[in-house]
Parts: structure tokens; sequence; C-alpha cells
């Protein structure tokens, strides 16, 4: 009898502990992507980048045409020093001054594949500096919210695991603090900057990946 009186009151500690412990637990959740997109922060990093890809691109199609134009030069040249109806002193002077023009070609291709490869790990590392500057500061809005709303743990709804599938696979919508968290980021936005990035530049490019030197940068 003794035994059966202590089985049955281990029994009810352990749930009364258990329940206690659920009552203790207040679950939120956020959609972190949609935090991502929406922050105005985000958005003015984007056109940043956007711009300064666009300005890159630029020089790209500069150096191009330089180096085309060279390459019309050195085919001149090539017939001058094959062109028999002149001195072999003067065939042989252009076929000098083609082996320099060729020599000039050589270095400036490999000036524009030194121009994309710098730039493009310039604007990488860039864009990764931003991307977590952005998440720090959304992180710290919804630790903040999370602390004043007394959650225990807060949830990310758009992380998946390493086979695309979602992390979270169910969740009722109560305690989603994405808006509320979204508002707060956005309250110190400048007026009007919704407006002023919907419309981006005509010739707004990509920023990655910049154009490479396989396509471009040869012929």
């Amino acid at each position: 009898m003794k035994q059966l009186l202590k089985k049955f009151l281990l029994v009810a500690a352990i749930s009364a502990a258990t329940l206690t412990a659920s009552a203790q637990q207040k679950v939120g959740t956020v959609d972190l992507r949609k935090l991502f997109d929406g922050y105005y922060k985000t958005k003015q990093a984007d056109a940043a980048l956007k711009e300064e890809a666009g300005e890159i691109d630029k020089q790209r199609k500069e150096m191009i045409d330089s180096l085309k134009k060279g390459e019309d030069d050195y085919k001149k040249l090539l017939e001058k020093a094959n062109d028999q109806a002149i001195s072999p002193e003067e065939r042989e002077k252009g076929k000098g001054q083609a082996e320099k023009k060729l020599l000039e070609l050589r270095e400036t291709q490999a000036a524009i594949e030194q121009f994309l490869k710098t730039n493009r790990e310039r604007l990488g590392d860039k864009n990764k500096r931003l991307r977590d500057k952005i998440l720090g500061e959304i992180n710290e809005v919804i630790s903040a919210k999370a602390k004043a709303g007394s959650y225990t743990h807060v949830f990310d709804t758009a992380a998946e695991t390493a086979n695309t599938t979602k992390v979270l696979v169910f969740t009722a919508g109560e305690g989603d603090l994405t808006d509320a968290v979204l508002t707060q980021l956005n309250s110190a936005a400048p007026a009007g900057w919704d407006k002023d990035l919907a419309k981006p530049a005509a010739d707004a490019k990509p920023v990655a990946p910049l154009p490479g030197a396989d396509k471009d940068g040869k012929k």
C-alpha cells in the first residue's frame, strides 16, 4: 500500500512539474525573410549596391571598348607587316609595332580581369557586411519585443532545413511578432522611402554576379 502511494505521489509530482513548465513557456514566431526584405535599410543597401555595380559595369564597358580598338589597331599593323607593296624595312617596322601592340593588348586583358575580380570580391564583402549588420538590428528588435511580451522562445517561420523543408511545420499564428517588429524597424525610415525605392533607375544593374571576364573580357 505504501509502495502504491509512493508511486502515485511520484506520478502526481511529475505531472504537476510538467504542467508548471508548460505554463511558463510562451512561444512567439517571426517571418525573418519578410522582416529582412521589408526593412527599409535592406532596400536602401540594395539600391546603393546596385548603383555601385552599375558604375563598375560602366567602367568595364569602357575598358572593353578600349580593348576592341586596340585589337583593330593590331590587325592594321599585321596587315602592314605583310604588305608586299611596301619596302622590307617598312614591313619589319610594322612587325615590330604589331608585336608591341600585342603585348599591350595582353596587359589590357589582364587589367580587365583583375578589375572584375577585385570589384566582385569587394562588392561581395560589402554585401555580406551590410547583410550581417541589418540582421543584427532585426534580431535586437525581436529580442526586445520578446522580452517585453515575456516570450521564452521565438521561432523563424521562414527557416528551412538543409533539405529545404520547413523547420516549423505548423503554427496557429498566435504570438506572431512579425508585423509589430517590422513596424518598429521602419518607424525611423525617412519619409517617402518606399515610393523612392519602388522606382529604380532604368539602367540599374544587379549586385551579383558582375559580368565575368570569360564572357565580356575575351573575344
